[in-house]
């Protein structure tokens, strides 16, 4: 029979040594992990969806109003508005603006878009702006995320396909579940060092659709902004697939993408330096291979913070101090706003645009003016030139101004 085994000094330490190593590996996995430091609550009842909107209301009220100074635009998605300020997402109630689910990281907030029915929250760690987490809008649950390298300062968008992340040097489009389906600019690791078409521009302005992505860029040694059309959803997503690109030498320097529709593509062209004296700038719209088929005069100054949003079968482009509608089909202008403040949204099959101590409701098809329902702004929203963005949620509008999301009903 053999003698059983016994524990010696020796084994006592190495086994607590051991025991030490894990816990200390264990600590540095957690103090580096994407867990420390967030905190994720969410909703005991999740919010139910709105009913669409029979009528414009008579009147509007505000009902409250919170801090959202990392959105451009009110996020309305699952039932809940929500709100993106200091590092923390929020899923409020859209009667009362209570919260009813929050997600919080020990990081700064680069910003926050809606897409999907989903809110996308971006942050921003020591490779930039590039860790991304999808929020369920109804309960605040965690779903896809992702982590990407960025630059430090982004630009979100979506268009109900794809989500658009552009920095000045590198882009980045995701698909529902966050899978990048495209890198262009600036690649730190190139698997392929040939694979962008283009390296060392300043990427300087971007829209997309399902089927194209719009950019507008300067790169070393030419002597005008270029425009590159593309696939959103090449192959291999580090290998760009270039439709066509453009040199837009007869403009000037602020060239901008307004929308993206189909393989359309529209631009603000302001006055190049060979422009006529006193000639303002143009709306140029291009094909899917980016050869220029139609252009149209805009008269006036062109805000740069003019944005343009979807609304129904038109794109509202607001330019600064007027709305410009465009058709979806091929970006033709159809109707032009004066006074509005900003791009407007929908309800109700009619166009409800701010405009200064109201909000004025437009026939969709022609731009006329119906009647103006009061509303008071006071006080007056911190960035004077920004453009007050709207969102419908039922009945109730939503405005964002400024670094606030106020809610009308």
């Amino acid at each position: 029979m053999l003698a059983p085994e016994r524990r010696t000094r020796v084994d006592l330490l190495a086994a607590g040594a051991i025991a030490l190593v894990v816990l200390l590996a264990a600590g540095v996995i957690w103090l580096r992990s994407d867990a420390r430091g967030t905190t994720s609550v969410t909703a005991r009842t999740p919010a139910t969806p709105a009913d669409s909107a029979l009528s414009v209301p008579e009147s509007l009220t505000e009902a409250w109003r919170a801090a959202s100074g990392a959105t451009t635009a009110p996020i309305v998605v699952g039932g809940a508005v929500v709100t993106a300020d200091d590092g923390t997402v929020t899923g409020r109630d859209r009667a009362t603006g209570d919260e009813i689910w929050h997600y919080r990281r020990d990081m700064p907030l680069c910003g926050a878009i809606g897409a999907w029915n989903t809110a996308v929250a971006v942050y921003r760690d020591r490779s930039g702006c590039g860790q991304v987490t999808q929020l369920d809008g109804s309960t605040g649950t965690r779903e896809a995320q992702r982590n990407s390298e960025a630059d430090d300062v982004v630009a979100l968008s979506e268009d109900g396909t794809y989500a658009t992340a552009r920095g000045s040097t590198r882009l980045e489009v995701w698909r529902s579940d966050l899978v990048r389906t495209l890198e262009y600019g600036r690649v730190d690791a190139p698997v392929n060092p040939k694979a962008q078409p283009r390296t060392g521009c300043e990427l300087l302005s971007s829209g997309s659709s399902s089927g194209r992505l719009a950019v507008v860029e300067r790169c070393p040694d030419e002597t005008a902004a270029r425009l590159s059309v593309q696939n959103p959803a090449p192959k291999d997503n580090t290998e760009p697939e270039e439709y066509g690109t453009t040199l837009l030498d007869d403009a000037g320097e602020d060239v901008r993408v307004i929308a993206v529709s189909g393989d359309r593509t529209a631009l603000y062209l302001p006055p190049g330096p060979a422009s006529t004296p006193g000639s303002g700038g143009r709306i140029g719209v291009y094909d899917g291979t980016g050869a220029i088929v139609d252009q149209f005069p805009v008269a006036g100054e062109v805000s740069p913070t003019a944005v343009a949003v979807k609304v129904g079968s038109t794109f509202t482009w607001w330019t600064g101090s007027r709305v410009i509608a465009l058709r979806t089909t091929d970006l033709t202008p159809t109707w032009t706003f004066d006074g509005a403040l900003g791009p407007g949204t929908a309800m109700a099959g009619q166009i409800l645009v701010p405009v200064a101590d109201a909000v004025a409701v437009l026939d969709a098809a022609t731009g006329a003016q119906i009647h103006r329902i009061p509303v008071d702004r006071s006080p007056a929203p911190t960035g004077a030139g920004d453009p007050i963005r709207s969102a419908a949620l039922g009945s109730m509008l939503l405005e964002q101004r400024g670094d606030e999301v106020v809610a009308l009903h």
